[in-house]
Protein backbone atom coordinates (compact mmCIF):
# COMPACT_ATOMS: atom_id res chain seq x y z
CA UNK A 1 0.00 0.00 0.00
CA UNK A 2 2.85 2.49 0.87
CA UNK A 3 4.00 1.78 -2.91
CA UNK A 4 0.97 2.53 -4.15
CA UNK A 5 0.97 5.82 -2.42
CA UNK A 6 4.34 6.49 -3.83
CA UNK A 7 3.54 6.34 -7.64
CA UNK A 8 0.15 7.77 -6.99
CA UNK A 9 2.04 11.05 -5.81
CA UNK A 10 4.89 10.47 -8.17
CA UNK A 11 2.14 10.70 -10.61
CA UNK A 12 0.75 14.29 -9.72
CA UNK A 13 4.13 15.79 -8.84
CA UNK A 14 5.83 14.74 -11.99
CA UNK A 15 3.49 16.99 -14.48
CA UNK A 16 4.02 19.87 -12.47
CA UNK A 17 8.02 19.22 -12.17
CA UNK A 18 7.86 19.08 -15.81
CA UNK A 19 6.07 22.62 -16.28
CA UNK A 20 8.78 24.31 -13.97
CA UNK A 21 11.63 22.82 -16.12
CA UNK A 22 10.08 24.02 -19.53
CA UNK A 23 9.74 27.33 -17.81
CA UNK A 24 13.09 27.14 -16.55
CA UNK A 25 14.57 26.68 -20.25
CA UNK A 26 12.08 29.56 -21.79
CA UNK A 27 14.24 31.88 -23.75
CA UNK A 28 11.54 34.55 -23.22
CA UNK A 29 12.66 37.83 -21.97
CA UNK A 30 10.77 39.05 -18.75
CA UNK A 31 8.59 42.04 -19.66
CA UNK A 32 10.06 45.76 -19.38
CA UNK A 33 8.00 48.09 -17.26
CA UNK A 34 6.50 50.93 -19.30
CA UNK A 35 8.55 53.74 -20.02
CA UNK A 36 7.35 57.03 -18.64
CA UNK A 37 6.62 60.04 -21.59
CA UNK A 38 9.63 62.10 -21.64
CA UNK A 39 8.99 65.66 -20.36
CA UNK A 40 8.07 68.56 -22.57
CA UNK A 41 10.92 71.21 -21.99
CA UNK A 42 9.38 75.07 -21.79
CA UNK A 43 11.95 77.86 -21.55
CA UNK A 44 10.89 80.23 -19.30
CA UNK A 45 12.76 83.95 -20.19
CA UNK A 46 12.35 85.30 -16.37
CA UNK A 47 13.63 88.99 -14.79
CA UNK A 48 13.25 88.30 -11.06
CA UNK A 49 10.97 89.64 -9.03
CA UNK A 50 8.85 88.49 -6.21
CA UNK A 51 6.06 89.41 -8.62
CA UNK A 52 7.04 86.00 -10.17
CA UNK A 53 6.65 84.19 -6.89
CA UNK A 54 4.11 81.59 -8.33
CA UNK A 55 6.69 80.30 -10.72
CA UNK A 56 9.25 79.88 -8.21
CA UNK A 57 7.18 78.47 -6.65
CA UNK A 58 5.82 75.88 -8.92
CA UNK A 59 9.25 74.90 -9.68
CA UNK A 60 10.57 74.48 -6.19
CA UNK A 61 7.59 72.42 -4.75
CA UNK A 62 7.97 70.16 -8.26
CA UNK A 63 4.45 71.01 -9.27
CA UNK A 64 5.58 71.27 -12.91
CA UNK A 65 7.14 68.13 -12.79
CA UNK A 66 3.81 66.57 -11.35
CA UNK A 67 2.36 67.64 -15.23
CA UNK A 68 5.43 66.39 -16.98
CA UNK A 69 6.82 69.35 -17.58
CA UNK A 70 10.48 70.00 -17.53
CA UNK A 71 10.49 73.86 -17.01
CA UNK A 72 13.94 75.97 -17.04
CA UNK A 73 13.95 79.30 -15.82
CA UNK A 74 16.60 81.73 -18.13
CA UNK A 75 17.28 84.57 -16.16
CA UNK A 76 17.49 87.92 -18.08
CA UNK A 77 17.99 91.39 -17.18
CA UNK A 78 14.18 92.92 -17.44
CA UNK A 79 11.03 92.76 -18.89
CA UNK A 80 12.14 93.67 -22.29
CA UNK A 81 14.95 91.25 -22.84
CA UNK A 82 12.34 88.64 -21.92
CA UNK A 83 10.29 89.75 -24.35
CA UNK A 84 12.88 89.82 -27.09
CA UNK A 85 14.08 86.13 -26.12
CA UNK A 86 10.98 84.72 -26.05
CA UNK A 87 10.32 86.69 -29.63
CA UNK A 88 14.08 85.40 -30.68
CA UNK A 89 12.72 81.66 -30.12
CA UNK A 90 15.50 81.28 -27.39
CA UNK A 91 12.42 80.93 -24.51
CA UNK A 92 8.98 79.66 -24.44
CA UNK A 93 7.02 81.69 -22.01
CA UNK A 94 7.80 85.35 -20.30
CA UNK A 95 6.31 87.06 -17.26
CA UNK A 96 5.64 90.81 -18.05
CA UNK A 97 3.56 94.02 -16.76
CA UNK A 98 0.72 94.03 -19.31
CA UNK A 99 1.76 96.76 -21.43
CA UNK A 100 5.00 95.47 -22.28
CA UNK A 101 3.15 92.74 -24.03
CA UNK A 102 0.44 94.58 -25.10
CA UNK A 103 2.58 97.27 -27.20
CA UNK A 104 4.69 94.29 -28.72
CA UNK A 105 1.49 92.49 -29.57
CA UNK A 106 -0.07 95.61 -31.16
CA UNK A 107 3.33 96.15 -32.81
CA UNK A 108 3.56 92.45 -34.30
CA UNK A 109 5.35 90.10 -32.13
CA UNK A 110 4.85 86.52 -32.39
CA UNK A 111 3.51 85.21 -28.66
CA UNK A 112 0.19 85.84 -26.91
CA UNK A 113 -0.82 86.17 -23.56
CA UNK A 114 -2.26 83.27 -21.68
CA UNK A 115 -2.92 83.93 -18.28
CA UNK A 116 -2.98 86.95 -15.63
CA UNK A 117 0.21 86.74 -12.76
CA UNK A 118 -1.81 88.99 -10.09
CA UNK A 119 -4.53 91.83 -9.69
CA UNK A 120 -4.27 94.93 -8.60
CA UNK A 121 -1.26 96.27 -9.89
CA UNK A 122 0.75 96.78 -6.16
CA UNK A 123 3.34 99.58 -7.22
CA UNK A 124 2.50 102.73 -5.26
CA UNK A 125 3.95 106.58 -4.95
CA UNK A 126 6.40 106.42 -2.10
CA UNK A 127 6.92 110.11 -0.30
CA UNK A 128 8.97 111.27 2.55
CA UNK A 129 6.88 111.28 5.94
CA UNK A 130 7.38 114.89 5.54
CA UNK A 131 6.23 115.47 2.31
CA UNK A 132 3.79 118.35 1.33
CA UNK A 133 1.92 115.57 -1.22
CA UNK A 134 -1.32 115.19 0.85
CA UNK A 135 -3.88 115.18 -2.15
CA UNK A 136 -3.85 114.36 -6.20
CA UNK A 137 -3.46 118.08 -6.92
CA UNK A 138 0.08 118.28 -5.10
CA UNK A 139 1.55 116.05 -7.62
CA UNK A 140 1.61 119.57 -10.08
CA UNK A 141 5.22 120.36 -10.98
CA UNK A 142 6.72 117.34 -8.77
CA UNK A 143 9.29 115.11 -9.91
CA UNK A 144 8.67 111.39 -9.36
CA UNK A 145 10.52 108.67 -10.30
CA UNK A 146 9.32 105.74 -11.93
CA UNK A 147 10.28 102.57 -14.26
CA UNK A 148 8.66 104.13 -17.41
CA UNK A 149 5.75 106.47 -18.65
CA UNK A 150 4.01 102.82 -19.79
CA UNK A 151 4.01 101.61 -16.92
CA UNK A 152 0.44 100.75 -15.50
CA UNK A 153 0.57 102.29 -12.18
CA UNK A 154 2.40 105.42 -13.73
CA UNK A 155 -0.30 105.66 -16.44
CA UNK A 156 -3.29 105.23 -13.32
CA UNK A 157 -1.09 107.67 -11.70
CA UNK A 158 -0.76 109.79 -14.61
CA UNK A 159 -4.55 109.84 -15.47
CA UNK A 160 -5.42 110.41 -11.54
CA UNK A 161 -3.16 113.62 -11.19
CA UNK A 162 -4.53 114.69 -14.68
CA UNK A 163 -7.94 114.39 -13.53
CA UNK A 164 -7.27 116.87 -10.43
CA UNK A 165 -5.69 119.67 -12.69
CA UNK A 166 -1.89 118.16 -12.13
CA UNK A 167 1.00 116.91 -14.29
CA UNK A 168 3.83 115.51 -12.66
CA UNK A 169 7.52 115.04 -14.50
CA UNK A 170 9.10 111.86 -14.34
CA UNK A 171 12.69 110.68 -13.97
CA UNK A 172 13.36 107.79 -15.19
CA UNK A 173 14.13 105.08 -12.69
CA UNK A 174 13.69 102.31 -11.41
CA UNK A 175 14.18 99.60 -8.03
CA UNK A 176 17.34 100.26 -6.48
CA UNK A 177 17.89 103.49 -8.21
CA UNK A 178 14.82 105.11 -7.47
CA UNK A 179 15.04 104.56 -3.82
CA UNK A 180 18.57 106.12 -4.03
CA UNK A 181 17.01 109.20 -5.51
CA UNK A 182 14.71 109.44 -3.16
CA UNK A 183 17.00 109.18 -0.04
CA UNK A 184 19.28 111.84 -2.04
CA UNK A 185 16.42 114.43 -2.40
CA UNK A 186 16.90 114.39 -6.00
CA UNK A 187 12.81 113.79 -6.47
CA UNK A 188 9.77 114.56 -4.82
CA UNK A 189 8.40 110.58 -4.15
CA UNK A 190 9.05 107.38 -6.21
CA UNK A 191 6.75 105.34 -8.10
CA UNK A 192 7.78 101.75 -6.46
CA UNK A 193 6.62 98.12 -6.75
CA UNK A 194 7.10 94.98 -4.28
CA UNK A 195 9.62 94.58 -2.58
CA UNK A 196 11.00 98.18 -3.45
CA UNK A 197 8.41 99.63 -2.23
CA UNK A 198 8.35 97.88 1.89
CA UNK A 199 11.69 98.37 1.36
CA UNK A 200 10.66 101.72 1.10
CA UNK A 201 8.25 101.68 3.57
CA UNK A 202 10.17 99.72 6.28
CA UNK A 203 13.06 102.93 5.77
CA UNK A 204 10.18 105.59 6.70
CA UNK A 205 8.45 106.36 3.37
CA UNK A 206 4.84 106.46 2.93
CA UNK A 207 2.94 105.01 0.85
CA UNK A 208 0.26 107.60 -1.24
CA UNK A 209 -3.16 107.05 -3.48
CA UNK A 210 -3.34 103.36 -2.93
CA UNK A 211 -6.22 103.28 -4.34
CA UNK A 212 -5.95 104.79 -7.80
CA UNK A 213 -4.28 101.81 -8.64
CA UNK A 214 -7.33 98.95 -7.19
CA UNK A 215 -8.48 97.99 -10.66
CA UNK A 216 -5.10 97.64 -13.03
CA UNK A 217 -4.50 94.30 -13.58
CA UNK A 218 -0.62 93.71 -13.22
CA UNK A 219 1.52 91.13 -14.74
CA UNK A 220 0.38 88.39 -17.50
CA UNK A 221 1.88 85.20 -18.94
CA UNK A 222 2.92 85.00 -22.33
CA UNK A 223 3.71 82.19 -24.52
CA UNK A 224 5.07 81.68 -27.84
CA UNK A 225 2.88 81.03 -31.00
CA UNK A 226 5.30 78.25 -31.76
CA UNK A 227 4.64 76.67 -28.54
CA UNK A 228 0.85 77.30 -28.72
CA UNK A 229 0.59 76.15 -32.23
CA UNK A 230 2.91 72.76 -31.72
CA UNK A 231 1.61 72.05 -28.11
CA UNK A 232 -0.85 73.68 -26.14
CA UNK A 233 -1.47 71.03 -23.87
CA UNK A 234 1.43 70.90 -22.42
CA UNK A 235 1.06 75.09 -21.51
CA UNK A 236 -2.57 74.39 -20.18
CA UNK A 237 -0.43 71.64 -17.68
CA UNK A 238 1.78 74.67 -17.03
CA UNK A 239 -0.87 77.22 -16.34
CA UNK A 240 -2.51 74.13 -14.06
CA UNK A 241 1.06 73.71 -12.04
CA UNK A 242 0.93 77.90 -11.68
CA UNK A 243 -2.32 77.57 -10.41
CA UNK A 244 -1.60 75.22 -7.84
CA UNK A 245 1.53 77.41 -6.81
CA UNK A 246 -0.67 80.51 -6.52
CA UNK A 247 -3.22 78.56 -4.08
CA UNK A 248 -0.45 77.38 -1.44
CA UNK A 249 1.16 81.25 -1.47
CA UNK A 250 -2.45 82.59 -0.63
CA UNK A 251 -2.67 79.82 2.16
CA UNK A 252 0.24 81.74 3.91
CA UNK A 253 1.97 84.23 2.02
CA UNK A 254 4.93 84.40 4.72
CA UNK A 255 4.96 81.21 5.62
CA UNK A 256 9.14 80.11 5.82
CA UNK A 257 9.23 77.82 2.69
CA UNK A 258 7.74 80.85 0.64
CA UNK A 259 9.82 83.06 1.93
CA UNK A 260 12.79 81.39 1.37
CA UNK A 261 11.90 80.79 -2.01
CA UNK A 262 10.90 84.14 -2.41
CA UNK A 263 14.63 85.22 -1.29
CA UNK A 264 16.32 82.71 -3.09
CA UNK A 265 15.46 83.54 -6.55
CA UNK A 266 14.92 87.51 -5.66
CA UNK A 267 17.92 88.55 -3.29
CA UNK A 268 15.29 90.51 -1.53
CA UNK A 269 15.20 91.23 1.64
CA UNK A 270 13.24 88.69 3.84
CA UNK A 271 11.81 91.67 6.17
CA UNK A 272 10.72 93.33 2.99
CA UNK A 273 9.03 89.92 1.43
CA UNK A 274 7.42 89.39 5.29
CA UNK A 275 6.17 92.98 4.97
CA UNK A 276 4.21 92.77 1.37
CA UNK A 277 4.19 89.60 0.18
CA UNK A 278 0.18 89.83 1.24
CA UNK A 279 -0.12 92.58 -1.33
CA UNK A 280 0.62 89.76 -3.81
CA UNK A 281 -2.76 88.65 -5.09
CA UNK A 282 -2.11 86.03 -7.41
CA UNK A 283 -4.38 84.08 -9.61
CA UNK A 284 -4.40 83.24 -13.70
CA UNK A 285 -8.17 84.69 -14.95
CA UNK A 286 -7.29 87.68 -17.23
CA UNK A 287 -8.63 90.93 -16.59
CA UNK A 288 -9.90 91.29 -20.32
CA UNK A 289 -11.63 94.51 -19.97
CA UNK A 290 -8.60 95.85 -17.68
CA UNK A 291 -5.88 95.19 -20.12
CA UNK A 292 -8.05 96.53 -23.06
CA UNK A 293 -8.29 99.58 -21.51
CA UNK A 294 -4.64 99.83 -20.41
CA UNK A 295 -4.29 99.25 -25.00
CA UNK A 296 -6.34 102.13 -25.08
CA UNK A 297 -3.82 104.10 -23.37
CA UNK A 298 -1.22 103.22 -25.02
CA UNK A 299 -3.14 104.40 -28.21
CA UNK A 300 -3.68 107.41 -26.58
CA UNK A 301 0.16 108.07 -25.89
CA UNK A 302 1.15 107.09 -29.44
CA UNK A 303 2.96 104.31 -28.42
CA UNK A 304 1.03 102.07 -30.53
CA UNK A 305 -1.45 102.71 -33.54
CA UNK A 306 -4.72 100.66 -32.32
CA UNK A 307 -5.74 98.12 -29.67
CA UNK A 308 -5.14 95.05 -30.65
CA UNK A 309 -8.46 94.23 -28.81
CA UNK A 310 -8.68 90.25 -28.31
CA UNK A 311 -5.96 89.07 -30.71
CA UNK A 312 -3.82 89.57 -27.36
CA UNK A 313 -5.18 86.63 -25.79
CA UNK A 314 -4.24 83.43 -26.88
CA UNK A 315 -6.97 81.27 -28.37
CA UNK A 316 -6.08 77.98 -26.92
CA UNK A 317 -7.43 79.67 -23.40
CA UNK A 318 -10.38 81.09 -24.61
CA UNK A 319 -12.94 79.07 -22.10
CA UNK A 320 -10.25 78.50 -19.30
CA UNK A 321 -8.31 82.03 -18.42
CA UNK A 322 -10.40 84.48 -20.39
Amino acid sequence: MFKKAKQFIAALTAPALLLALLAGCSTEEPAEPESQPVPTKIIVADAKTTHHLNLYTAKELGLFEKYNLDVQIEPVEDNAAARDLVVSGGADVFWTCPTTAIAAIANGATFKTIAQVKKPCTSVLLVPADSDIKELSNLDGKKISGISPTCEAIISLTVAARDEGAEFNLERLAGGPAIQALEAGKVDGSILEEPQASIAELAGYVRKFDNVSTNIPCRTINASDGLLTTNPDALKDFIKAVDEANAIILADPVAENIVEIAAQYTGAPEDAIIHGNHRLLFGTALEVDGLKKLADELVAMGDISSNPENSMFAEEFKGITW
